[in-house]
């Protein structure tokens, strides 16, 4: 057997959690809700399909969110999967304290919640869940109504930036 050397790598802190995790590519999606005060949002690329059966996707906001809390009021929200030329719509919904649907075209999917025009799917929500997730909270959503487009390529996310970099 040969004896192996140990390599020392450096402690995981936000910065290197950050980076590391950078290397996975994810989509971007923005989590709409119709609230009592108009149609609300945010971006989110922590976002993924959960379960088949029962239907279930998850994602997980900052629990420092002004606009999470607005949603789960409501008890029902839509996952717009944004699409390739959504770079512009993500960074909006992820601005605080802006009208986030200023100039945003959008239709209501079942519940009432806005399906951004353009998006390459759409997956509305029934609140099912929520879990302490450290410094984010999990939610946990069961479809009611879904679409996509398959002409649209998803808009991603990869090392910091907008759809998949070189690595160079």
């Amino acid at each position: 057997m040969s004896e192996r050397q140990h390599v020392e790598v450096p402690p995981v802190n936000e910065e290197r959690m950050r980076d590391v995790l950078g290397h996975f590519a994810s989509g971007v999606v923005v989590i709409t809700a119709m609230t009592p005060d108009g149609p609300a949002g945010f971006t989110c690329q922590s976002f993924t399909s959960l379960s088949l059966e029962p239907p279930l996707v998850s994602f997980s906001p900052a629990r420092t969110s002004s606009t999470w809390p607005r949603l789960r009021a409501v008890g029902s929200f839509c996952v717009n999967v944004l699409a390739a030329h959504h770079v512009e719509t993500s960074r909006a919904f992820a601005r605080s304290g802006t009208d986030k649907f200023a100039g945003v075209e959008w239709e209501p999917a079942p519940s009432g919640a806005p399906v951004l025009s353009g998006v390459a799917a759409w997956i509305d929500c029934r609140l099912e869940h929520e879990f302490p997730g450290g410094d984010h909270t999990i939610v946990v959503g069961r479809v009611q109504h879904l679409g996509a487009d398959a002409s649209r390529a998803p808009l991603l996310f990869h090392r910091g930036a907008y759809g998949i970099t070189s690595g160079t």
